[in-house]
This record gives structure tokens, C-alpha cells and sequence, in this order.
């Protein structure tokens, strides 16, 4: 079953509750589709006036930024001993190859790391706790973790909905469309076989016209 369709089944309170606490335990550190989840969401919202996207936008934004601010707790207390144990559980995407490209950046980029790492997958699992792991100061990851939570889940949320929005209406459009084009196509064939049958029919009788006259 596609993950949409089985939203469909969820009441929104609990949609509301799902997509905060997979959000916030992706950005805490544990591999889950968090994007996927707030996508399918944010489109059914759009389709079912049930779902407020304000409430869903919220929810997806306090979750990323609850999850980051413990992921970084846990990552600033356990260090890269750490890094070491999400990499024997998760060897996928806590690899020693990833680890190092996600540190090099927080290196070389500090807080923007943190803030554009939203819009990355890998780096926003990693953001919490390699910032935390990487002691970088809790000021400034709070400020980009706030922004980039609220731009990256309310961002979402937003032009998905107006997607999904926009799509369904301009869907409902080209079905009227649709209907006005098969009709005015099925009139103009309809006139054209007309035009061809009485043309069929004229010939003969011009035929006889002639054989008549030649007499």
C-alpha cells in the first residue's frame, strides 16, 4: 500500500502526531523517510480539508526542531564513541566515508552546515548529533536549527499544499476541457463524413448527368 493511501485511514490528529515524531526522530539521528511522510501529508491536506496545513506545517517544524536539539544533546554527551555505535547499527548511512563528509562540511561550513543540512537527507540525519559530537556552541546551532526546521518543514508543507492545490484544480479544469474538446472533435467528424457522403452521393448522379447528356 502507498504510504499516502494509507494516510488516507489515519484520522488527522494522528497524522499530525505521526509527522512530528518521524520528523523528530530522523533529525534526532534514527534513518526514517521524515520527507516522505511530511510530502504525502502536506498533499493529502491539500485534497482532504480535514488535514489544517497550518497545524501539519507546526508540527513537522517542532518536530525537526525538538529532534535536532536532542540529537545534539545525545551527540555533544556521547561523543564519537557515538558515531562508532550508529555505525555498527546503521552502516547504510552512519558509514565511515559518510561521517567524514558530513564532518568536513560542518568544518568548513559551522552553522550553514546545520541550516542547508535540512534540505540535504544525509546531512539531516546527521546535523544533531555531529554538531553536538563537534561541540559546536548551542547558540548557534539553535539559530540555524530553528530557521532551517521552520524553512525546510513549513517550506515543505507549503508548496506541497499549494502544489496539490493547483494540481486539483487545474486537474478538474482539464476535465471539462477534455469533455468540450472530445465534443467539438466528435461534431467536426460528424461533419466532415457528412460532407464526404454527400460528396460520394453527388458523384454518381453527376455520373448519370453525363451518360444522360452524352446520349
Amino acid at each position: 500500500m502507498h504510504v499516502q493511501e494509507w494516510l488516507e485511514t489515519v484520522p488527522p490528529l494522528a497524522i499530525y502526531l505521526l509527522v512530528g515524531v518521524v520528523i523528530g526522530l530522523e533529525s534526532l539521528g534514527i534513518p526514517l523517510p521524515g520527507e516522505i511522510i511530511l510530502v504525502s501529508s502536506a498533499l493529502l491536506a491539500s485534497q482532504h480539508g480535514e488535514i489544517n496545513p497550518f497545524v501539519l506545517g507546526a508540527c513537522a517544524t517542532a518536530g525537526a526542531i525538538i529532534g535536532d536539539s536532542i540529537g545534539y544533546a545525545i551527540g555533544r554527551k556521547g561523543g564519537r564513541p557515538l558515531l562508532a555505535w550508529l555505525g555498527k547499527k546503521f552502516p547504510k548511512h552512519f558509514s565511515e566515508g559518510h561521517i567524514a563528509t558530513a564532518e568536513r562540511s560542518f568544518q568548513k561550513w559551522g552553522m550553514w552546515a546545520v541550516f542547508f543540512g535540512r534540505f540535504v537527507a544525509l546531512l539531516r540525519i546527521f546535523a544533531g548529533p555531529l554538531a553536538g559530537v563537534l561541540q559546536m556552541p548551542y547558540w548557534k546551532f539553535l539559530i540555524a536549527n530553528v530557521f532551517g526546521g521552520i524553512l525546510w518543514a513549513g517550506g515543505t508543507t507549503a508548496v506541497i499544499y499549494y502544489v496539490g492545490v493547483v494540481a486539483e484544480s487545474w486537474l478538474k479544469r482539464f476535465s471539462w476541457l477534455g469533455l468540450v474538446a472530445a465534443v467539438l472533435i466528435g461534431l467536426t467528424s460528424m461533419l466532415i463524413i457528412k460532407r464526404k457522403a454527400k460528396k460520394a452521393q453527388g458523384a454518381p448522379r453527376e455520373a448519370e448527368e453525363i451518360v444522360v447528356a452524352a446520349e
